[in-house]
């Protein structure tokens, strides 16, 4: 599967949350305390931008309707049977990539 850059390192500083676009999909990255994730971009229950939302601690927090997804698992802290997509995440030569599969 290929890897796809997204943003650099110097652009996603600790504690910070950003939306990156690939085609039609949303994807949200974030960096907590030096280890970058990346989640599925769109809130389920609406469809709110998660990467235009807060990153608390390892939680995202949607913009909209303040659904909280953790950034490691993409579990809702609301409804734990409820699960957005999480990606594996690399950074080489200061570029975040990722596997979309």
């Amino acid at each position: 599967m290929a890897w796809t850059k997204l943003a650099v390192l110097d652009e996603l500083p600790p504690g910070s949350l950003m939306e990156v676009e690939i085609g039609e999909d949303l994807v949200a990255i974030c960096n907590v305390e030096g280890e970058v994730r990346a989640i599925y971009g769109s809130c389920p229950h609406q469809g709110g931008p998660l990467g235009e939302g807060a990153l608390n601690g390892e939680m995202v927090t949607c913009p909209w309707h303040m659904w909280e997804f953790h950034s490691g698992t993409g579990v809702c802290a609301m409804n734990p049977d409820l699960k957005i997509p999480t990606y594996p995440v690399r950074v080489e030569n200061g570029e975040i990539q990722v596997e979309l599969a």
